[in-house]
């Protein structure tokens, strides 16, 4: 397969810069998609083609965050109207709105869906009990600027939060104390939690680092060419995907540190990475209003690719994957 070419599919849709994406774990009916993106309508997709399924509709203003449970029977959205929103995924019902006193930037669900994180500009973290959604959340108070990203950690007993104060910061929640913090030279543009729960991913600045979530050491930590705003870590660890403001998408060997490839298919800033749970591809959504999908292993068989010969095709090539409106219902089957 050497000297084959890139080629992304190009999921096109929405109408404004697309700023973070989610994906299931895969399912019955394997793995879905979901997009945030300033144009105020979170899309949901087929993992593994990018085939559009739906749009959840009823936020008024851009949504800045997204996320889905492991089956992709519930989704949730934060949003610039002040609001976060929980969603029936397969209907496209919304079961539930959280008022917020700002703009709502991230939201997460924990491993059993009992409970749903939201993060703020009011500079604070708050966990909403889904079982008696009207209740007041519960609040972690202590960031100084406003909150970027904020995750549960797998053991479901902490929270992680990154913002621009500079910091990342680790929460008990028991104690609804900061156990935690990490002061990082510039302010850090975002977070993942590598599949198997133990390594945090954070960009900031011309950074990647990976840090040890049980000892909060640093592994490992990687300067890239461009401003970097997302990363994602393989799910063998074996190869980490950035993408920032030069454009471009790069693939990097996680334990030299060392350039295996770079794309530019996008034209625009790089918002947000992530590789799908089954390690076959990466999807990344841009300033330019796309979210586009590329292989991990470029000429495989996989989805909507198959296999093309060197020169049929430029690096900047791709194929497109139109979508409609409509409320978001998955197919069935």
């Amino acid at each position: 397969m050497s000297g084959l070419r890139q080629t992304a599919l190009t999921c096109s849709g929405h109408t404004r810069p697309v700023v973070d994406l989610a994906f299931s774990s895969i399912t019955s009916t394997g793995y879905f998609l979901i997009s945030a993106c300033k144009d105020g309508k979170p899309m949901l997709r087929h993992g593994d083609t990018g085939d559009w399924i739906g749009t959840f509709t009823g936020h008024k203003g851009a949504v800045w965050g997204v996320a889905l449970n492991k089956d992709a029977s519930k989704a949730a959205s934060g949003s610039a109207d002040f609001e976060a929103k929980l969603w029936n995924a397969v209907t496209g019902e919304q079961l539930h709105t959280f008022g917020h006193p700002h703009i709502v930037k991230s939201v997460d669900f924990n491993s059993d869906d009992s409970k749903l994180l939201t993060a703020s500009n009011d500079k604070k973290v708050r966990i909403f009990n889904l079982h008696r959604p009207e209740d007041a959340g519960e609040i972690f108070v202590g960031h100084t600027s406003s909150i970027k990203k904020a995750l549960f950690l797998n053991d479901d007993k902490r929270v992680v939060s990154a913002a621009d104060d500079k910091t990342v910061r680790f929460w008990d929640m028991t104690s609804l104390q900061e156990v935690k913090r990490l002061e990082l030279a510039s302010s850090p543009s975002s977070l993942e939690l590598s599949q198997d729960g133990e390594t945090l991913v954070i960009t900031h600045g011309h950074c990647v680092s990976f840090y040890n979530v049980n000892n909060f050491e640093q592994i490992k930590e990687y300067s890239v060419p461009s401003q970097v705003n997302s990363a994602s870590l393989h799910p063998d660890q074996s190869v980490f995907v950035c993408g920032g403001d030069d454009f471009k998408m790069y693939k990097f060997d996680y334990e030299t540190g060392s350039e295996i490839e770079s794309f530019k298919g996008h034209f625009g800033p790089v918002h947000c990475v992530q590789f799908s749970p089954d390690g076959e591809l990466y999807a990344s959504g841009s300033e330019d209003g796309t979210l586009r999908l590329w292989q991990t292993i470029v000429g495989k068989t996989y989805g909507l690719w198959k296999c093309v010969m060197p020169g049929e095709l430029n690096a900047s090539d791709s194929i497109d994957i139109s979508s409609g409106e409509a409320p978001a219902v998955k197919a069935e089957g």
